[in-house]
């Protein structure tokens, strides 16, 4: 008998793959977010294990780990500094090194005369030569020739750069080359002999040339002539005065001689001796001695010719009245108004010459060669 045929099963349909597959990636990942979710207490709970206990104990500690963790980031900003620091001096260094070499290059072998080498010597002291254990400087050098420079070429239209030119810059070198050796060895005997010169000394000689007119009226007109004739300001004109006061003041004190016959001479002729009989006999002005010392014209205040100490105590005298000794800086004179007449005066005098100064430095230049950085080729 033939067995009844069962029906079949209907066969559950298929899922595609496609969405098959989406739907166990989504089971996967619902099952992952179900494992990793957390309550927010438990990780409260873990954060709060794991952050460390700090104690007075363990302080220390824990401030160590946080610097150490920290160097990491500061040390390599410190060599890094250091580095920079180190590059910037080295460089600075060379720069200054090459500079040097070129102003001593220009100074010693091209001795230039510019005015920014000039400047250069007024901050960095470049010596021109010594003098015993003392430094001339050669600033002063490049101060005085370069006034002599300034007044040849402005006023007396010298071209230093032609034959006849260089032959006269090269006298003008030599020629300030010894002046500054002799203004070292002047310092040095107003130190030896305790001889100094004031600001107010200084002041007082400039007013006396201001008030005779003798460099402008005004003191703009001051300013400008000085400017104009050796390229000066004020302040390099009361430099170089107070040099030659120095000088003269040195001379002064040492030169009792002269003092001596001039006192003498004084007292002769408070005692009545004729005025211009005892010029003829000891005055030391050979071109007014044989006229018993009258000068040969009238003279005004701003008169070049005479020495602005002599113009001013004459133009205070009243006539036939005899002065004592007026110091001019370079001699001794006693003088005599003979009689004025408006803006001049007729005058005599009797003149007693100071010894030079090099009278008083040679002895000391015999212990004390000079020693010369430069040599001026001659003219």
């Amino acid at each position: 008998m033939k067995r009844p045929k069962l029906k079949k099963t209907p066969k559950k349909p298929k899922t595609p793959k496609k969405i098959r597959g989406s739907f166990k990636s989504s089971a996967g990942r619902l099952a992952h977010i179900r494992k990793k979710a957390i309550p927010t207490e438990q990780k409260v709970s873990d954060a709060i294990s794991n952050v460390p206990r700090i104690t007075n104990e363990t302080v220390g500690e824990h401030r160590e780990e946080v610097l150490s963790s920290a160097r990491k980031y500061i040390y390599p900003l410190k060599h890094s500094k250091r580095h920079v620091v180190r590059t910037s001096i080295t460089l600075l260094a060379f720069v200054l090194v090459v500079f040097l070499a070129f102003c001593g290059l220009d100074l010693y072998k091209l001795q230039g005369t510019s005015g920014f080498i000039y400047d250069v010597t007024r901050v960095v002291p470049f010596p021109v030569g010594k003098v015993g254990t003392h430094w001339v400087s050669y600033e002063s050098y490049l101060f005085e020739l370069r006034r002599d420079m300034h007044y040849y070429a402005t006023q007396q239209q010298s071209n230093f750069s032609t034959k006849s030119g260089q032959a006269q810059l090269s006298r003008l070198k030599q020629q300030a080359l010894d002046q500054v050796i002799q203004d070292e060895y002047v310092k040095q005997l107003a130190a030896q002999h305790h001889v100094t010169i004031s600001s107010q000394e200084v002041n007082n000689q400039v007013a006396l040339v201001r008030n005779e007119n003798r460099l402008g009226s005004s003191s703009q007109v001051f300013r400008e002539v000085l400017s104009e004739f050796w390229g000066w300001s004020e302040a390099d004109f009361k430099r170089e005065l107070k040099q030659q006061l120095l000088a003269q003041a040195v001379v002064s004190k040492l030169d009792t001689s002269t003092y001596a016959r001039a006192q003498a001479a004084l007292k002769q002729l408070q005692g009545g001796t004729d005025f211009a009989t005892l010029a003829k006999q000891v005055s030391d002005d050979r071109s007014t001695k044989a006229n018993g010392g009258q000068y040969p014209a009238a003279l005004q205040l701003n008169d070049s010719s005479v020495p602005p100490a002599i113009t001013a105590t004459l133009f205070k005298l009243k006539p036939g009245q005899i002065s004592g000794i007026v110091n001019s800086g370079y001699s001794l004179d006693i003088v005599k108004l003979l009689d004025h007449s408006g803006d001049s005066v007729h005058g005599a005098h009797i003149q007693f010459n100071f010894q030079s100064i090099n009278t008083y430095i040679q002895p000391l230049r015999s212990k004390q060669p000079p020693h010369y950085y430069i040599k001026v080729q001659p003219a």
